[in-house]
């Protein structure tokens, strides 16, 4: 009897101890926009999921994305997930999330308070809007693309949001760059995507067509000069073309593929799911990365992983990832470059192999694990900045969060 009391005590003890280490972490509040739930959602919220789920026994961390049709309020991988706004398509859910961004920092309290840069606007200058430490996270700057696409001045609530921010973190050296000539009070850290274990595992299939994967909007990621420049080539070679995802734009190009009599030469697969993706890449003779612009790359990274070649222009960040020694770079917006470049490595087995296999060593460093640590890192630093705030409502506000209880 007297050890299994003993027993009982202890995991008494243990049970309590996990309960304070629970409520004891930071509170993070991420503004996210996107759920990787969301149908078409993009990379960027993938980068903030695998983040934020390696951090979760660290930090109390609660998301904030725009409210879709079919979304629930849930915790995945450790990770909890709320809703603003109203489901009203993409843009009426874009509009109400960031009206009601206001009301989430008033709702979740934290620690620390991460705004995730989103079109069309980039920021809404949430430093401004709260007295929490906030810590902005950078992937792209919309605002200059969205202005063009809609004639609207998105680019001026950008600058000012982005004026408001002492604390940025970019996905790479090319934006980390920009952010600091644009706002040289900020402090600028450059911490990039990365890859999990599985996209290294071995694969052995069989290879055919040129694929796409990602978001199907034209403005950034190209899609119209990838169908044209396919069109030229298509009598000439054995590769369909295979789009994977979906977006604002599919049904638009799916017109141009008909406008164009290759109707039986492209193909929509929809979306791909997390665990599919890299069979999916694997699965391709080359990948076709015909953007615009682009933050980071993630999948022309996923693509070098499996062995499989990428044929890109020659842009700031994708040129990071993508050179001569594992696909083939093309000066940007030239059709007719792009074109041959696809049509020489379809024609090209042994080159394929070649630029195949040197892509994983080329990819070897970037791991979610270290992704996430040094994010981390940066949270921690925020946050004891902070602490070290000698005015006394920093002080007062500091010792209200860590005694409120965590939000469940």
């Amino acid at each position: 009897m007297a050890p299994r009391l003993r027993r009982l005590s202890y995991l008494r003890r243990r049970t309590n101890r996990d309960t304070r280490m629970q409520q004891n972490r930071p509170r993070i509040l991420h503004l996210g926009f996107e759920d990787p739930q969301r149908p078409a959602a993009g990379g960027g919220s993938m980068r903030t999921h695998e983040i934020s789920r390696r951090l979760a026994n660290e930090f109390d961390i609660t998301i904030v994305c725009a409210r879709y049709r079919g979304c629930r309020q849930r915790v995945e991988d450790g990770v909890r997930y709320v809703h603003i706004g109203v489901p009203a398509g993409y843009f009426g859910s874009l509009i109400s999330y960031f009206a009601c961004i206001p009301w989430a920092l008033w709702r979740y309290d934290s620690d620390l308070v991460v705004e995730e840069f989103s079109a069309p606007v980039s920021s809404i200058a949430v430093p401004w809007l709260t007295r929490r430490p906030v810590l902005g996270v950078v992937q792209w700057l919309f605002a200059a693309e969205k202005s063009k696409q809609y004639h609207m001045p998105f680019c001026l609530v950008e600058r000012i949001g982005l004026s408001s921010h002492r604390r940025l973190i970019a996905v790479s050296e090319d934006l980390a760059d920009e952010l600091r000539v644009r706002n040289p009070a900020a402090v600028v850290s450059v911490i990039g995507n990365g890859l999990s274990e599985t996209a290294f595992e071995p694969r052995s299939h069989p290879r055919r067509n040129i694929v796409y994967l990602g978001r199907m909007e034209i403005a950034q990621k190209g899609l119209d000069m990838l169908v044209t420049a396919y069109a030229r080539i298509a009598p000439k070679i054995a590769q369909d073309l295979v789009f994977g995802g979906d977006g604002p734009d599919r049904g638009t190009l799916e017109q141009l593929v008909v406008d164009l009599g290759i109707i039986d030469r492209v193909h929509f697969a929809g979306w791909v799911s997390s665990v599919d993706r890299f069979d999916w890449l694997a699965s391709a003779d080359f990948v076709a990365m015909p953007s615009r612009n682009e933050s980071f790359g993630l999948v022309a990274a996923e693509a070098l992983a499996v062995q499989t070649p990428v044929v890109a222009f020659d842009i700031p960040s994708l040129r990071a990832l993508v050179g001569d020694d594992v696909g083939i770079v093309v000066p940007p917006f030239d059709i007719d470059r792009y074109a041959l470049a696809m049509y020489e490595l379809a024609m090209d087995p042994a080159r394929r192999a070649r630029l195949g296999a040197a892509g994983p060593t080329k990819v070897m460093m970037l791991r979610w694990d270290t992704v996430a640590q040094r994010q981390g890192d940066i949270y921690r630093e925020v946050i004891a900045s902070r602490s070290t705030d000698p005015s006394p409502d920093a002080q007062n506000r500091s010792e209200s969060l860590r005694s409120a209880p965590s939000t469940n």
